[in-house]
């Protein structure tokens, strides 16, 4: 079964049970550029949808499913082996407050074996894990009943372990502790125990009846993790407490990348169809071909096309860190492969045909998405070659990485192919001090808190409030930042907004902001409790509750000749002195990023 029939079946089989299909949120959340913001990336599912696990009502009902664009880079040495990769898809069915264990196992345990509409694999070949309770939260023995009633509709007995954790005889249900069976998604928010499947890749045929330490099994890739479930019962909050939710939501993850590897019968994701056509194109231009180098070209440069696409740009800081990371590793490893410059280009059309008939934006993106990367290659490729003669005369890691760009990750990597041993407590040192004096820099140069933030950034900053003022001057609705995202060359802004906007509109739009501009209007920061700033913004777009008791207003025409403020928001960010400093604005473009959210693209000169 191919990954797209996969997807398909999946979406169609729970659409048939009530739930209203979502499109993916963008990789980028929507907090990304705000104080404390968590999370670089869209890490998991459940992430784009914790206002609604709270109790916030979704517009598209109780009942949801999804396959969710996800990335995750702390795992990013594994990439290569059976199952590790940076960016995958997350297909997942949700309840709010509707139905919870029993329906969401009955479900799970029908959608895997049935033939017509799910996957038709042999529950025989199927093993869960529940949680066994822990720092006083309850076993949960509800799950650990409706799976014994559901295999028991296939004549299985399944039988619960004990906490020896070994697979024998019967045994089909292993209870396990906090570590393994309880999700939240971070420090704090709404989480619970979880019900994780597995599924038998050899079977009883092949390689005798399963037995052994659930642990062992796991680590030798026998049985492979294809479905969490997580029953939300639960709120962490910041004190560490865990209090109940008034509303039980049900969360379940099923990565596509992995359920493709059990539906292909392949020993790891790298030989599904996924990535075939990626590393059948490099195993016939690569001049020496290595397996480990393939793979990693091969999820690196899709995570670099997902990214690009939703509006990151390779930097120095965090999530355009992430992606220069992403690629300057990919070609490193092309080059290993013998692999001309272009070659990457080609892959990347790959992945654009391959994918756009799940991401119909990557089309759309094409041009921007190619520029990146040549660009990013083209700055690389200028300063590898004389890196690595730096590294061979034995330069320290933070030489190579202020110099010529180097990632540590990048230097510790050549390193142990070396033998050698990289010190990366001296290497966070030297940032650190490198860090301070940045800042002391940054403070001499601009004024207002402007620390260690670049000048144009600050400007887009700013602009990033005009703009959203405009649109709510221009559409007359109650419009909020959905997302952000600021380089050097252009900003992103995504708001809450039905329907495509006019060219009309967007003319209002663009010349409203530079009236503001022309006005020369005063931006003043006002500190002031959280509580009368929730009254003083325009429209709050952001959760307070993470802040202190004290935050920070910017109001943009304070002393306006209209005599009142144009905008007032809540932002912890760098921000101009007056709209004079800021330059002409220019919407480039406008389009759709998921349903009911638009994103505009901006420059200012």
């Amino acid at each position: 079964m191919q990954s797209k029939e996969i997807r398909e079946r999946y979406l169609k089989f729970f659409e048939k049970r009530g739930h209203t299909i979502i499109p993916s949120a963008t990789l980028v959340p929507a907090n990304y550029d705000i104080p404390d913001k968590g999370t670089l990336f869209t890490t998991a599912g459940m992430q784009p949808l914790v206002p609604y696990l709270l109790g916030e009502k979704h517009p598209a009902g109780s009942r949801l499913v999804d396959v969710q664009k996800c990335v995750r880079t702390g795992d990013i040495e594994d990439v290569g082996d059976n199952r590790h990769l940076t960016f995958f898809e997350m297909m997942g069915n949700w309840s709010l407050g509707d139905y919870f264990k029993k329906e969401s196992i009955a479900w799970s345990l029908e959608f895997l074996t049935d033939k017509n509409e799910g996957l038709g694999l042999d529950p025989k070949r199927l093993y869960v894990t529940t949680f066994k309770g822990e720092d006083g939260i309850p076993r949960d023995d509800d799950s650990v009943i409706f799976w014994q009633e559901n295999f028991a509709k296939y004549g299985l007995s399944a039988v619960v372990g004990t906490d020896d954790e070994t697979i024998t005889g019967d045994i089909r249900i292993l209870p396990l502790g906090r570590e393994d069976n309880f999700w939240i998604a971070g420090v704090t928010g709404p989480c619970g125990g979880d019900t994780e499947i597995f599924y038998d890749v050899i079977g009883e045929k092949k390689g005798g009846k399963l037995f052994g330490k659930f642990s062992d099994l796991t680590k030798s890739g026998r049985l492979i993790e294809i479905w969490n479930n997580v029953f939300m019962e639960f709120n962490k909050t910041t004190d560490g407490k865990y209090e109940p939710l008034t509303k039980k939501n049900v969360d379940t993850g099923m990565g596509l990348e992995r359920t493709t590897l059990v539906m292909q019968g392949k020993a790891n994701v790298f030989e599904t169809d996924i990535f075939v056509p990626l590393l059948t194109f490099i195993r016939s231009q690569a001049k020496s071909y290595d397996e480990m180098s393939a793979r990693i070209v091969s999820d690196h440069v899709r995570s670099a096309v997902f990214m690009i696409s939703d509006g990151v740009t390779p930097a120095n800081t965090e999530a355009g860190y992430v992606l220069r990371r992403v690629l300057r590793r990919a070609i490193r490893h092309l080059d290993k492969l013998g692999l001309s410059g272009e070659v990457i280009f080609d892959l990347i059309k790959i992945v654009i045909t391959n994918f756009s008939y799940a991401y119909p934006e990557l089309k759309d993106n094409k041009a921007e998405i190619l520029e990146v990367i040549r660009a990013e290659d083209e700055k690389f490729r200028l300063t590898l070659e004389k890196g690595l003669r730096e590294f061979e005369k034995g330069i320290d890691a933070f030489d190579l990485f202020q110099t010529y760009g180097f990632p540590i990750e990048m230097t510790v990597e050549l390193a142990k192919e070396k033998g050698i041993k990289i010190d990366v407590a001296v290497f966070g040192e030297k940032m650190k001090k490198h860090q301070e004096i940045s800042k002391a820099g940054s403070e001499q140069k601009f004024k207002g808190g402007l620390a260690g933030t670049g000048e144009v950034e600050t400007r887009y900053h700013t602009a990033t409030h005009l703009l959203l003022a405009a649109l709510r001057n221009v559409l007359k609705g109650e419009i909020v930042q959905k997302g952000s995202n600021i380089t050097t060359e252009r900003m992103r802004f995504d708001f809450n907004w039905p329907e495509k906007l006019t060219a009309e509109q967007i003319k209002e739009v663009e010349d409203l902001v530079n009236e503001k501009i022309q006005e020369k209007l005063p931006v003043i920061m006002v500190e002031m409790p959280k509580e009368e700033a929730k009254k003083a913004v325009t429209t709050l777009s952001f959760d307070l509750s993470k802040y202190g008791d004290t935050v920070k207003v910017y109001k943009i025409g304070d002393q306006s000749p209209v005599g009142q403020v144009f905008s007032a928001e809540f932002c912890g960010g760098p921000h101009v002195a007056n709209t004079s400093e800021l330059g002409h604005f220019k919407i480039v473009k406008e389009e759709a990023v998921s349903a009911g959210v638009r994103r505009i693209k901006a420059t200012i000169v």
